[in-house]
Formats: structure tokens, C-alpha cells, sequence
């Protein structure tokens, strides 16, 4: 039997439903945090925020905030519950500038460790587990920090049956990621390597997809990177190019000022996606069942984990 390890227990993968693999529901920077904008610290915005999302059609989402980004699994579980939104929540590690003080004397067979036991033993005495493992690369840079992460992450999916799912900084290092964990052994059908969208260069695209992996597009609705257009006709071209299912939805909102749901009377929000991006793409011409394994099919075979 294949479950979803979320905040309020395993749940058969079927009931993700619509899911978005990389958002943020709680958490930010650790102190001294220049820009607050980035923190998300309001279980009440949350609710409403997710509450908004569900009436769009979403069912689960994977919270992706480790412990070096203000994780708060016990505020994940009141959350999903208030809102009757599925919530997974990460084990793991982000970028070097927050990661570094909690890998840097660490071995990779210590954070292998932690991961293992946050996944299936649960976080910090909580008894909430985490469902999926994160790394991270800075920009143009595989550190050694990183490094030691992603062959923990590697290591620990082996142990677990819980899969990856990584940051990259503007898309870059997408295949140095996918070497590394593919020379621990890593299941490579089961790792999305994330924000490839900040990184639209086809070659690029087409050279991690050849690996089996999954192509993270999260920064859906953020102008600022790459118009929406952009993103859409990248779509269009790897789905033709056969690999529709191996691409995956977000929009990694990790500002204030993306969620209505905190009233700043602006920012795309949670429904952006299933209210305005996913009609945009039915009249570009995509077909209903690749939109269902994008949305659906896709996170279900990659978040579920084998059980007894």
C-alpha cells in the first residue's frame, strides 16, 4: 500500500488529490531578517488562505520549510486542520546562507540519521513525520554543505521510500543535483528538482529531463522571473516532447505579499494556479488528461511511500 505522509498522518496517496509540490505555508529567514515580507507567521492568513484554495479544487500541498527555515510542524497539523487541506512537511536542508550552521561539523551519515528518523519516527518528539526530503544549492554553486545534503537526502530516500525535492537558486545546478544523488543511488523517478522555471533554456530543460526526473515549474505567476506566457509555451514544448509527466505545479509563495489571504489587497495567492493558469493552458490546447497528471497523477506517484 503507497501513503502520503502528511501532518495528520499517513493517508492513502489517492486522497492528495490536486496537490502543489513546493509552497510555504509557515516559516522565513532565521533572524537577522532584513525583509519581512518573507515571513509567514500567521496561522489565521494561512487558514484562509488554504480555505480559498480548497474551494479552487486543491487538496494537498508539500510544505517546504526545513528546520533552517523556521519549520513549524505542530502548526502545519492545526492548520490542515482548520482549513481540511492535506499538508506534507519536510525533513532536510535549504540553501548554504541558512543550511551552513546546522550541516557544516555534521558527517553524511549524521544527517542521513536525522532524516531517516524525522520520516519515520516524527520531529522533535512531535509524532508528526516528515513526508519528503529537501536540499539546496546556491546560485551557480554546489558547496560541499550542499553537497553533504544531497547524499544524505539520497541516502535517507533509500532507507525510507520518501522522495526528494530540491531548491535551486534561479534554476541553476539542476544536473550537478541529479549527479550527486544519482551516484548515492537515488531513485531518480521520485525527485523533483525545483524552479526550473526561474531557468528557461530548452537544452537545459531537455538534459534534466533525460535523467527522469521531475521538472519543478513553481514560480508560476511571478512576472518578475519569466512571463507566465513563457512558462506556458515551455509546457506545451515538454509535453509534446513526451515528457508530460514528469512536470509538476506551484508557486512557491513565500511572501506576505503573494497571499490575499494576509489582506495585502494583492499578490496572486494559492487559487492563481487552478482559477487562471490552468484555463490559460486548456485554451492553449492541453489536453485534460496531461493537466490531471500535472496536478494529480504526478505528486501521487512521487509522494507516496510504500508501507506494510
Amino acid at each position: 500500500m503507497k501513503v502520503a505522509r502528511t501532518v495528520r498522518g499517513d493517508i492513502p496517496v489517492e486522497q492528495l488529490g490536486i496537490c502543489y509540490p513546493h509552497e510555504h505555508v509557515l516559516g522565513g529567514p532565521p533572524e537577522p531578517l532584513e525583509d519581512r515580507d518573507l515571513l509567514l507567521d500567521s496561522e489565521e492568513a494561512a487558514r484562509r488562505e488554504l480555505a480559498w484554495f480548497r474551494e479552487a479544487g486543491g487538496r494537498s500541498l508539500v510544505e517546504m520549510s526545513p528546520p533552517d527555515y523556521r519549520r513549524d510542524p505542530e502548526g502545519l497539523r492545526r492548520i490542515s486542520e482548520a482549513a481540511d487541506v492535506h499538508i506534507i512537511c519536510t525533513t532536510g536542508y535549504h540553501k548554504d546562507i541558512f543550511s551552513a550552521p546546522y550541516v557544516a561539523d555534521r558527517s553524511v551519515e549524521e544527517l542521513t540519521n536525522q532524516f531517516v528518523r524525522e520520516i519515520t519516527e516524527g520531529i522533535n518528539g512531535s509524532g508528526i513525520k516528515a513526508g519528503v526530503i529537501k536540499a539546496g544549492t546556491m546560485k551557480n554553486d554546489l558547496s560541499a554543505h550542499a553537497e553533504k545534503v544531497l547524499r544524505a537526502a539520497a541516502r535517507a530516500q533509500q532507507a525510507t521510500g520518501a522522495p526528494v525535492s530540491t531548491h535551486t537558486d534561479a534554476g541553476t545546478m539542476g544536473p550537478e543535483q541529479v549527479n550527486v544523488l544519482k551516484s548515492e543511488g537515488a531513485d531518480l523517478s521520485r525527485v523533483i528538482i525545483g524552479h526550473l522555471d526561474r531557468q528557461l533554456e530548452w537544452a537545459y530543460h531537455q538534459q534534466i529531463a533525460e535523467t527522469g526526473v521531475t521538472l519543478g515549474f513553481d514560480q508560476i505567476s511571478k512576472g518578475k522571473y519569466s512571463p507566465d506566457r513563457k512558462r506556458i509555451e515551455f509546457i506545451l514544448r515538454l509535453v509534446e516532447a513526451g515528457y508530460g509527466q514528469q512536470i509538476t505545479f506551484s508557486g512557491d509563495l513565500a511572501r506576505k505579499s503573494y497571499w490575499p489571504g494576509y489582506g495585502t489587497g494583492g499578490g496572486p495567492g494559492l487559487t492563481y494556479i487552478l482559477w487562471r493558469f490552468v484555463p490559460w493552458l486548456r485554451e492553449e490546447g492541453l489536453e485534460e488528461e496531461v493537466i490531471r497528471d500535472i496536478l494529480v497523477n504526478t505528486p501521487a506517484r512521487i509522494f507516496g511511500i510504500e508501507t506494510d
